[in-house]
């Protein structure tokens, strides 16, 4: 039996590891951007371009918003189109409402800080528009985000895909949903704490 896959869309670098239940999978980077040696260089709007049903998973932590609005219509139609039957993308995404309720409940500003991370203070405004000290040291306006998303946009979004059931959880700032082609397997659900139903 072969390994099943999980394509990692926007990763950046195969020494980013994914998630633990991922250890079993085939791990194949896909990134717009060379230098991270990923497998496949390629924009995510473009995933309809390559064979279809020939992954299990889809990973994509917080690469989503970094596209406009339509252009994320384009996205998970190539999630879709990608997937095995009973595959499923596991989706994070800056938690729009959620940060603006922090904002309003606190005072805060735009330029106020939200919280304290591990790559230094982050403000209100990077979160709505991307980390701004790497955009500003980069050049590539690419990483500002693009799009903002709630819990009730981003499963519209899929819904559109033609993605029917989806698991959802929310809190940190963070919408993660994981969303079947099909009908999810129980080794699956298992595997990532969904519950049953």
């Amino acid at each position: 039996m072969s390994k099943k896959k999980v394509l990692n869309v926007g990763g950046n670098s195969k020494a980013i590891a994914l998630p633990k239940p991922y250890a079993e999978y085939e791990h194949i980077l896909l990134d717009i951007d060379p230098k991270g040696s990923p497998d496949i260089v390629c924009d995510a709007r473009e995933l309809i371009t390559l064979e279809a049903n020939q992954y299990d998973a889809i990973y994509c932590s917080h690469n989503l918003e970094h596209y406009y609005r339509h252009d994320v219509r384009k996205v998970l139609a190539g999630f879709m189109h990608i997937l095995k039957e009973g595959g499923f993308a596991h989706i994070m995404v800056p938690d729009i409402h959620e940060v603006m309720q922090l904002t309003v409940q606190h005072g805060l500003d735009i330029d106020d800080v939200l919280y304290d991370s591990p790559a230094g203070p982050i403000m209100v405004l990077d979160v709505l528009y991307g980390y701004s000290a790497e955009i500003e040291s980069s050049g590539k306006d690419f990483y500002a985000h693009k799009t903002g998303f709630t819990k009730k946009s981003l499963l519209k979004g899929l819904e559109t895909a033609g993605f029917r059931k989806h698991f959802v959880r929310t809190g940190n700032l963070e919408i993660a949903v994981f969303a079947f082609k099909g009908e999810p397997l129980q080794a699956t659900r298992d595997s990532f704490g969904l519950p049953p139903g």
